[in-house]
C-alpha cells in the first residue's frame, strides 16, 4: 500500500505538469503559444486549488481503496485523451486539465496522506511518510528517464514522441489502479457508523483545531523556501557562469536523487527523535543559514563548485523538512475521523505558494538581473525561519495542553475489515 500510494503520487500528476521538462516539444506537439502552455496548467492549478479542501472531505467520506482505484483509472481515461494531441478548447475545458484537477485532487488527492496515517502505528507516520517521498523520488527519476529516452529516440516528430510518451504514462496510471482495486483493502475505524465517518459537525472540528492551523501555517513557510530552491538553479547558471554540464547534473540530482534520500532520513530522525516539529525547527534554521550563504557568496564562476554543493545540501535539508511536514498533524493528535479534511486545509493553505511565488520573483529577476538572486535568497531564508518558528510554537502548544492520547488503536493496528 505504501508503495502504490507513494508511486502514484509522482506519476499521476505527470501529465499535467510535462510541460517542466518537455516544454518546447509539448507546445510544437500540440500546436499552441506559450501563453497557451502557461494557460493550461493554471487551468489545472485553479481547478486544484479549489479541490483540496473538498478532497480531505470526500477522503473522510469515500473509502480509500474506492477513491484510489477510482481515481487513478478516470485519470488514465482522460490521459488516452490527452494522447490523441486534441484541441486546445478540448484540452482545456473538456477532457484534461480541468478533468485532471477533479480526478486527481478532488478524488485521488485526499487520500494521499491518510492512506500512510491509515497503515501507521503509533509515533510510526513520520518514518512512512518520509520513506513515502523516497519512494516518491525513485518513481519520478525512473519515469523522467524512461519519459527522456522516448522523446530523444522520437525526436524526429514531436507529436509521435509526445503521444508515445502520454501513453505510456496512462497505462502506468492505470496499472496503479488495478493494483489499488487489488491490494488497498476496507479499513476499521476508517468511515462508517460508529462516529468516524463524515459530518459537517467534523468538518467544523478540524476547523477550529489549533493544531491543523499551526501545521498549514507551518506547511505554507516550508513550502514557499522548498519551491524557491529551484531558484538555485538560474542562479548557478546565470550569476556564477557556472557550465550547462554541472547546471544540468545538479538540477537532475537535487529535483530526483536527493529525494530518494532526504525523505526517508528525515522521516527516520522524526520518528526516532518523536517530533516532527523538532526537526522542522533545525532543518529549516539550516536551509535559512545557507540561503543567508548564497547572499555573501561572490558572484564569481571560481566558486560555483563551492555552490553547487551547498545547493545540494539545501536540496537535501528542503525536501527532507517539506517530507515530514504532514507528520505535524499526528503529532498534535488530529483524529482519524477528520484527518483527511485536516490534510485538505493542510493542502489549501500549504501550496499558495505556488500561486504568487513564481510571479513575484520572475518578476524581481526581470527588473535586477542578477542583482535580484540576493533579495530571492534573504526573501527565502525569512520564510524558512518564521517556518521553524511556527513548528515550536506548534511542539509548544501539544505539550501544554498534554495532547498525549494514542493514535486510534483500531487504526494503529491497521485494523482491516476485508480485502
Amino acid at each position: 500500500m505504501l508503495v502504490i500510494i507513494s508511486m502514484g503520487s509522482s506519476i499521476i500528476y505527470t501529465p499535467a505538469y510535462l510541460k517542466f521538462v518537455f516544454y518546447n516539444e509539448l507546445m510544437a506537439a500540440l500546436h499552441i503559444t506559450n501563453e497557451q502552455v502557461g494557460t493550461l496548467l493554471s487551468a489545472y492549478a485553479i481547478t486544484a486549488t479549489i479541490c483540496y479542501l473538498p478532497s480531505g472531505i470526500v477522503a473522510d467520506k469515500v473509502r480509500a481503496r474506492t477513491l484510489s482505484w477510482v481515481g487513478f483509472a478516470l485519470t488514465a481515461l482522460l490521459t488516452f485523451v490527452y494522447a490523441t494531441l486534441p484541441s486546445y478548447n478540448t484540452l482545456m475545458f473538456v477532457f484534461v486539465f480541468v478533468g485532471m484537477g477533479l480526478t486527481t485532487i478532488l478524488i485521488w488527492w485526499g487520500i494521499r496522506f491518510k492512506v500512510i496515517r491509515l497503515i501507521s502505528g503509533e509515533g510510526e507516520y513520520s518514518r512512512n511518510i518520509g520513506l513515502s517521498y523516497g519512494l516518491y523520488g525513485a518513481a519520478g527519476l525512473v519515469v523522467g528517464l524512461v519519459n527522456t529516452f522516448i522523446v530523444t529516440k522520437l525526436a524526429a516528430s514531436p507529436e509521435v514522441g509526445m503521444r508515445v510518451l502520454i501513453i505510456f504514462l496512462g497505462i502506468l496510471i492505470a496499472v496503479l489502479a488495478v493494483l489499488s482495486f487489488l491490494f488497498i483493502p476496507r479499513f476499521a475505524g476508517e468511515i462508517g457508523g460508529d462516529g468516524t465517518g463524515f459530518s459537517f459537525k467534523g468538518v467544523g472540528k478540524a476547523l477550529t483545531m489549533p493544531v491543523v492551523w499551526l501545521s498549514s501555517a507551518c506547511m505554507f513557510f516550508v513550502y514557499f523556501y522548498y519551491t524557491g530552491v529551484t531558484y538555485t538553479t538560474p542562479y548557478l547558471k546565470g550569476a556564477l557562469g557556472a557550465s550547462a554540464t554541472l547546471v544540468l547534473l545538479i538540477g537532475t540530482i537535487r529535483t530526483y536523487g536527493i529525494t530518494l534520500f532526504s525523505g526517508p532520513v528525515f522521516g527516520a530522525i522524526a520518528s526516532k527523535v518523536g517530533s516532527p516539529s523538532r526537526v522542522i525547527t533545525v532543518g529549516s534554521v539550516l536551509a535559512a543559514v545557507v540561503l543567508l550563504g548564497f547572499v555573501f557568496l561572490p558572484q564569481k564562476p571560481a566558486i560555483a563548485v563551492l555552490a553547487a554543493v551547498l545547493v545540494i545540501f539545501l536540496g537535501f535539508v528542503a525536501n527532507g523538512v517539506f517530507g515530514i511536514v504532514s507528520g505535524q498533524l499526528t503529532e498534535g493528535k488530529v483524529p482519524l475521523e477528520v484527518f483527511g479534511t485536516a490534510s485538505g486545509l493542510l493542502s489549501v493553505v500549504g501550496f499558495l505558494p505556488d500561486t504568487f511565488s513564481s510571479t513575484w520573483f520572475g518578476k524581481l529577476m526581470d527588473q535586477k538581473g542578477n542583482a535580484a538572486y540576493d533579495d530571492i535568497f534573504i526573501i527565502l531564508a525569512i520564510s524558512a525561519l518564521i517556518a521553524g518558528a511556527i513548528a515550536v510554537v506548534l511542539l509548544w502548544y501539544v505539550k501544554k495542553h498534554k495532547a498525549d492520547e494514542p493514535l486510534d488503536e483500531a487504526v494503529a493496528d491497521a485494523g482491516i475489515v476485508e480485502a
